[in-house]
């Protein structure tokens, strides 16, 4: 079945239900068309006939004249992407096929690519191969029915993250709680900034801001963005990272949902928050970031510190300094003045217990003493050199010797 509408039309009708009327009306328009194309189709054909490929050449000719853009629903078979970005494929239905070409232009467009079998509406021109004769569809848009392809290539890219681990909840960084300096991967000419700005001047004044600017919407925006992280990463220079931009459909934020984008985000050494689109808006950077932000503002917020509280916080932990510092004084005090009273009753245990050993000593050293047995009534002789004179033998007639008595020294000779 054959749906058709005006190129100025089409992306208006191809978002809206077919109903009997219109069908019909449709049934006339081709009608008229082909009577149309029958009027301007006389070929002045020469009497020795015409080469194959002029034969070719007035059937594109005719083809193209008498269809406008019109939307064909089918089913996809043989979608194959070749190395020069077009896309070739066929669809078909119960009765027929009709073969495809995408150029790679609107090739790159495509999310990701129709599985087998998939039910989907193509947006083209009919035409003519001419080299080959074959009749064929040169397709502008590619729609799957139900959620479409940008569901598919979602979930697609989910399955393949959540394989290799990188969507697990362990991987996901606390962010840090006072970051002197915060890095930002947006736009530069995007609402986006300037509300994060606005966000975080108010909230944390003294934080710096660094910004990588990234395209983050059309051709080649996932690698900018991509590009941009790993910078930032290298630069080391933010202690938190927003990667994000404001909303838009879900084309519009497709960047976000790309292998590079994600890849970039997992190997950030620097903790990311994503902030894309709206709340409501969901993609793969949400999932592989370490915190996802319903919008950049809440990104912002939660980024950096509301400055009246950390004045607060400031101010409760000054007043628990003191009021600890005062406490650790006190004890300080009461410990020295226990330490000396403990020091003095040590050192007085200590003279004691000395005095008492000395006393003991010096009575052993009494009873011991050669003076105490003199002032028992004893006396020593000595000789000059103060050896004690023993024997008789020992006293020679004539010599000298010191007699020691209790009180002291009586010098003595020998007489005989």
């Amino acid at each position: 079945m054959w749906d058709l509408f005006t190129s100025a039309e089409s992306d208006r009708r191809a978002r809206e239900p077919l109903n009997e009327e219109r069908n019909a009306d449709l049934a006339r328009a081709v009608a008229a068309l082909d009577a149309d194309a029958g009027a301007r189709a006389s070929v002045r054909v020469p009497a020795e006939g015409m080469r194959v490929s002029e034969v070719n050449a007035a059937a594109r000719e005719l083809i193209e004249g008498v269809f406008p853009p019109l939307w064909v629903h089918g089913e996809v078979s043989n979608f194959t992407r070749a190395r020069s970005g077009h896309c070739y494929f066929s669809l078909r239905d119960a009765d027929a096929q009709l073969r495809c070409v995408m150029w790679r232009d609107e090739a790159r467009r495509l999310p990701t690519q129709p599985a087998e079998g998939m039910q989907v509406r193509a947006l083209g021109r009919l035409t003519l191969y001419e080299q080959r004769g074959e009749f064929q569809l040169s397709v502008a848009e590619l729609e799957a029915k139900g959620e479409g392809l940008w569901k598919l290539a979602l979930d697609r890219l989910r399955t393949k993250l959540e394989g290799e681990g990188l969507t697990s909840p362990a991987r996901k960084r606390p962010l840090p709680p006072h970051p002197a300096c915060v890095g930002i991967v947006t736009s530069s000419a995007g609402a986006a900034l300037r509300d994060i700005i606005t966000v975080i001047r108010r909230r944390a004044p003294w934080t710096r801001i660094v910004l990588a600017a990234a395209r983050v919407q059309g051709e080649g925006a996932a690698e900018e963005v991509a590009r941009a992280i790993r910078l930032m990463g290298r630069a080391a220079c933010a202690e938190v990272l927003i990667v994000g931009r404001g909303g838009g459909s879900t084309e519009d934020l497709w960047a976000f949902n790309e292998e590079v984008v994600a890849r970039a985000i997992a190997d950030s050494p620097v903790p990311v928050i994503s902030a894309v689109g709206h709340e409501t808006d969901f993609t793969i950077a949400d999932l592989v970031a370490d915190l996802r932000a319903p919008t950049p503002s809440a990104a912002a917020e939660a980024a950096v510190p509301d400055g009246a509280a950390v004045r607060r916080e400031v101010d409760d932990l000054r007043g628990r300094i003191r009021d600890c510092t005062r406490e650790r004084i006190a004890d300080g005090r009461e410990a020295v003045f226990n330490a000396r009273l403990d020091l003095r009753g040590a050192a007085e245990r200590g003279l004691r217990a000395r005095r008492d050993g000395l006393a003991a000593t010096a009575a052993r050293l009494q009873a011991l003493s050669p003076l105490n047995v003199l002032s028992r009534g004893y006396a020593v002789p000595l000789d000059v050199a103060g050896r004690v004179l023993r024997r008789v033998d020992d006293f020679a007639a004539g010599a000298p010797f010191d007699l020691r008595v209790a009180d002291g020294v009586v010098p003595c000779r020998v007489s005989e």
